[in-house]
Parts: structure tokens; C-alpha cells; sequence
């Protein structure tokens, strides 16, 4: 749709999406061994822009056979992006916290995140590959997408909030490895998002969480829950944040 972004969830935390002007961006390229991406959906037609948020293989697992196949411009932190330019990887834009970068007319900001960020090396072995960290993703029509990574709540996401004022937020929900329904409440509290799109749940056993249990806090705090199916293509919605409380 014209002047609008589209978004495809190709499962776990991987998004594909669509720009008004069409260019692609691929955030965390986990796509041909991600085990909840549909089959069809497997190979890419393409891809100008690859965002990764940390160096785990869940979410990098793919991205140096799509850097072959597309030559996308990566953009990342300074570790994570020089590790794939080793690896192949031609068009690298690495950045750090805090910074901002316009990439194909999409204007990218790094923020923190509580995780870890290790790579494991081809000997098994595992390589530093910066810290990990989330991603505000601006497109021209005014939207805002903060996609967390992989991440525990922690209390400046009140800074993103007043520094970027994110209209969608894509939070992961799993547990275990990441946020809980019940930190998930905890962080759209201090985000204040319009729409929470829940990402990072289901893909293995482990990853307990489930959209259902944000029913209760989407409908005490005014957001909606934009719940997709793998392969599934939505619009994002514009709007305001919801008001203070």
C-alpha cells in the first residue's frame, strides 16, 4: 500500500519489512534454519537492508548467505558488523549505542539491551561480538518501530520512549532466555506503545509465553496486541502514543 510499511514475520524474532518506498529491510536473518519460518518463505526475493540486533544464531544464522546472495547493506554494532565483513559480508555499516544512521531512505538508532551477544565461532568455540542491542527503525510516512532484540525489561526504556516515541514496539515474550508476559507488562508501561507486536515465542518448547497473557495489560494500558502468524504480511499502523497515565 502506498505510504504505508508493510511487515512479514517470518518467525522467532526475524521480520521482513517494506518500506513506502518499497526498499526491503531484514531484521535478525534467521530465516532458512529458523524452524517456525514457513518453507515458501525460506529463500528471499530481496533484500536492501539487513539489521542485526546481537550475534547469537538465532538471530544472525543466515545473514552471510543472504549478504551473498542480495549484497544487502548491514547495519549493526561496530564488533557484530566487522565479524561478518570478515565472513563475507561487502557492505557493512557498523554503528554503536546511542547513534543514528539513515540506510535506503530508513533512518536506524541503536539502544541498549540486557542480553549477551556471543558468536559461536566455526571451532565451537564462542567470539566476542559486541553487546547486544535494540533497534528504532524510522520510515518516511512517520513511523516508529523499536524492535527490542533479545532482551530482560530494564528502566530506561522510559528514555527510549522519550527519545524516540515508538508508536510499534516488537518486544520478545518467550521467557527463559528473554522477557515473560509479566516483564513484557512491565516494559509497555514504561514504552507507552499504540501496538505491541509480540515476537520471540513458540519456536522451541522452552519459550513458554504466549500473546494471550498480555490480554489483561493491552487492555489496561490502551495498546493493541498485532499478533502474526509465520509468513503472515501486515500493515503497521500509524498513530499517536498512548497518553500518559
Amino acid at each position: 500500500m502506498a505510504n504505508s510499511v508493510m511487515a512479514t514475520w517470518l518467525g522467532h524474532s526475524t521480520f521482513l519489512l517494506q518500506s513506502p518506498e518499497g526498499k526491503t529491510v531484514l531484521i535478525d536473518p534467521w530465516v532458512k534454519n529458523n524452524p517456525a519460518c514457513p518453507p515458501e518463505m525460506k529463500k528471499l526475493p530481496k533484500v536492501d537492508v539487513v539489521l542485526c540486533t546481537h550475534g547469537h544464531f538465532d538471530h544472525i544464522g543466515d545473514a552471510v548467505e543472504i549478504c551473498q546472495e542480495h549484497n544487502p547493506v548491514v547495519v549493526g554494532i561496530f564488533e557484530l558488523c566487522a565479524w561478518l565483513n570478515k565472513k563475507g559480508c561487502k557492505q557493512i555499516s557498523p554503528m554503536n549505542k546511542g547513534g543514528s544512521q539513515n540506510v535506503a531512505g530508513v533512518r536506524v538508532t541503536l539502544t541498549d539491551a540486557k542480553h549477551s551477544s556471543g558468536i559461536q565461532g566455526d571451532d565451537g568455540n564462542i567470539v566476542y561480538g559486541g553487546e547486544p542491542c535494540g533497534l528504532v527503525v524510522e520510515f518516511s510516512n512517520g513511523l516508529k518501530v523499536y524492535h527490542a532484540g533479545d532482551t530482560a525489561v530494564f528502566g530506561d526504556m522510559a528514555l527510549i520512549r522519550e527519545l524516540y516515541a515508538p508508536q510499534v514496539v516488537m518486544l520478545p515474550i518467550g521467557d527463559h532466555f528473554v522477557m515473560g508476559p509479566r516483564e513484557v507488562e512491565v516494559a509497555c508501561r514504561l514504552l507507552r506503545p499504540k501496538v505491541l507486536v509480540p515476537m520471540h515465542y513458540g519456536t522451541f518448547p522452552v519459550l513458554t509465553g504466549k500473546p494471550g497473557d498480555l490480554a489483561k495489560a493491552a487492555k489496561e494500558q490502551g495498546f493493541e496486541i498485532l499478533e502474526f502468524k509465520p509468513g503472515e504480511r501486515k500493515e503497521l499502523p500509524t498513530g499517536q502514543l498512548v497518553s500518559s497515565r
